[in-house]
């Protein structure tokens, strides 16, 4: 093969400049946030201190509307908490790898929106419930934060994030919501 290479005027290829074959996008879940498109009315349970043994909670409610982008490979909350300490707004978008499968999960806070964003929490959906994990720090330390997407209907879903200060073994539940479709 050298010889006929040679032969023929043609360079020879190096491993390195053989395209390698592209790898089949995986979209199984793609649709995973299709269901949260629309307008949403929320009732939060939000711990007040995080990873404190705190079991101080506070309730309040808000609205969230969620809107489909870039052909579905991501999506985009705008959302109004009414909370005790006053009105906030936040933003949480949400992007779609097909090269790996996961969601990314951000969280743009109104109350500091010029702040360095919280690393992304990412997963996936596994039989109808969603499960995200980043790692942060929380007062300087170290923690892991989990966020869990369950009971899923078409008109209501519920939604729990939760830390742990050791690495994942424990986990504290300090934030719950449960959303009603408005539309």
């Amino acid at each position: 093969m050298v010889v006929a290479t040679i032969a023929t005027g043609l360079p020879a290829r190096a491993s390195q400049d053989v395209p390698k074959p592209q790898q089949t996008p995986n979209l199984s879940g793609v649709h995973d946030f299709d269901f949260f498109i629309g307008s949403w009315r929320t009732h939060s349970r939000r711990l007040k201190y995080r990873l404190v043994g705190s079991h101080d909670w506070e309730e309040f409610d808000g609205t969230i509307r969620s809107f489909s982008l870039m052909g579905g490979l991501a999506n985009v909350d705008d959302t109004e908490f009414d909370t005790p300490e006053g009105v906030y707004r936040g933003v949480a978008p949400r992007a779609y790898d097909p090269k790996t499968g996961l969601w990314a999960i951000w969280w743009i806070d109104g109350r500091n929106p010029h702040g360095a964003l919280d690393p992304p929490v990412k997963g996936r959906f596994v039989h109808g419930i969603g499960t995200f994990y980043a790692s942060d720090t929380l007062r300087g330390k170290p923690i892991k934060v989990r966020f869990i997407w369950s009971q899923i209907t078409p008109t209501t879903a519920h939604w729990e994030q939760a830390y742990s200060g050791d690495g994942g073994r424990t986990w504290e539940t300090n934030w719950i919501q449960d959303v009603r479709r408005v539309k």
